[in-house]
């Protein structure tokens, strides 16, 4: 074959010159990516979204509307309250004859009575004879009482309600906003940090400015503790059986394909199950965490044995090689060698599957662990397994299924803290997967 016949006459290519073929498939690479980028895109913008709702409908939970007045009850004062039958209605003559002068002094004049005041800020009657009682060195001496106001009125603050939505009730008038807006204009009536939200438990039906989620948050850290510590053992336990000591046979094939089905059972059916044998059966206490962290570790354990199997999968065989080379033991081998470079996907496992059962609602419902029963954090340590609590989703599911839009209000603010939580413990497992990340 000669030179002559190999050269048919086409023009030579060289490596800077770009064919037809070259320049389509370049042309779809570029579509791709473009097509990717408008997809990430997307997808941050409803995100963007998702938290804009969040923190505009759930940021005003933690402000409150307060009625600030200082006054001075001299000891003759008291005595005279103290000496009539209806003692918490004399000191609350004595707020609002305070908050009168003090209209009066800045040149408002408006009309109101005790009815009024109520519906405003409650009964401060007794609010006023408690503090006096457990400080009488204050006697005498210039108070500031900050006494939070209805939920009617803070909404109003807010604009959420306004004077033409507002319609006559038990609850507020529309008299009554004359007097709040002399009370603004006074600088008597000012927003504050309602740090009852995060601290406070919940409140009755007619008091959504009450409500907090202190007592839910107590719950939560129980039952996460119980979760914690049976499910990490247990799971990291089977785990290793499975991966490293269990034979291959037709017994173990059906655990592992059972624990694949029972990671993707709705929690609504471990809520089920945690119902018939935890306290039907077993005749443990209902809604006590230490069910609820029971019925969620049966949850929690499939994502935890998965996750630390794969782990302990993701080692490189020569280690163990490596190990049984130089006379360890099976389990030397497992323990010393390869479970430490295991661990970061474990805690990883871990904390994701803790993160998911902390916002599981469905299954603490079927027990008992709804909103209502946080009425008060338990007395001791231990009495925090066992006393009847409940837990931030199923706060906030109980105060989204109030009428009042209140209890709407602390429902979103409530999904803030939630997912501050969800969002630190997410963090914690990307931090230590970046800590002891090894790479083969």
């Amino acid at each position: 074959m000669t030179d002559a016949s190999i050269d048919s006459g086409a023009p030579r290519k060289g490596l800077t010159v770009t064919d037809a073929r070259t320049r389509k498939r370049n042309a779809a690479e570029k579509r791709f990516r473009a097509y990717g980028i408008v997809a990430i895109s997307i997808g941050l913008l409803f995100l963007l979204f998702l938290f804009g709702s969040i923190l505009r409908s759930g940021l005003p939970a933690f402000t409150q509307t307060v009625v600030d007045v200082e006054f001075t009850l001299s000891q003759a004062a008291i005595d005279e309250a103290e000496s009539k039958m209806l003692k918490t209605k004399a000191y609350e003559n004595f707020f609002i004859a305070a908050l009168e002068g003090q209209l009066t002094a800045r040149g408002l004049a408006v009309e109101f009575d005790a009815k009024a005041i109520e519906r405003l800020v409650g009964k401060p009657g007794g609010t006023i004879r408690d503090f006096f009682k457990e400080n009488p060195d204050r006697i005498g001496t210039p108070v500031s009482f900050e006494l939070a106001a209805s939920s009617r009125v803070d909404g109003y603050m807010n604009g959420r309600i306004t004077r033409e939505s507002l319609v006559d009730s038990r609850f507020l008038m529309a008299a009554d906003l004359d007097l709040v807006d002399a009370l603004e204009e006074a600088g008597i009536i000012t927003g504050a940090f309602n740090w009852n939200f995060i601290t406070g438990t919940d409140s009755g039906v007619d008091n959504p400015g009450g409500a907090g989620l202190g007592a839910s948050v107590i719950g939560s850290f129980f039952m996460m503790l119980v979760v914690l510590f049976l499910s990490l053992p247990i799971g990291v336990a089977a785990s290793i059986y499975l991966e490293e000591f269990a034979p291959k046979n037709r017994w173990t094939d059906l655990i592992e394909v059972n624990i694949s089905n029972l990671a993707a059972v709705p929690s609504i059916v471990f809520g089920i199950l945690g119902l018939a044998v935890f306290i039907q059966f077993a005749g443990l206490p209902q809604s006590a965490p230490l069910v609820g962290g029971l019925v969620l570790t049966l949850m929690t354990l499939p994502t935890i044995i998965i996750s630390t199997r794969a782990s302990l999968n993701a080692v490189p065989q020569s280690i163990r090689d490596a190990a049984l080379g130089v006379g360890a033991s099976k389990m030397q081998s497992v323990f010393h060698h390869v479970l430490p470079l295991a661990m970061p996907g474990i805690l990883t496992g871990t904390i994701i599957g803790l993160a998911q059962a902390l916002g599981e609602t469905a299954p603490l419902l079927l027990i008992g662990m709804v909103g209502f029963v946080a009425r008060e954090y338990p007395e001791g340590f231990l009495a925090g397994f066992t006393d009847a609590n409940s837990a931030m989703p199923a706060q906030i599911y109980t105060w989204a299924s109030r009428a009042d839009p209140g209890f709407y209000e602390k429902a979103w603010g409530g999904i803030i803290i939630l997912l501050a939580f969800l969002i630190t413990m997410n963090t914690i497992a990307v931090i230590l997967r970046r800590r002891f990340e090894r790479r083969w």
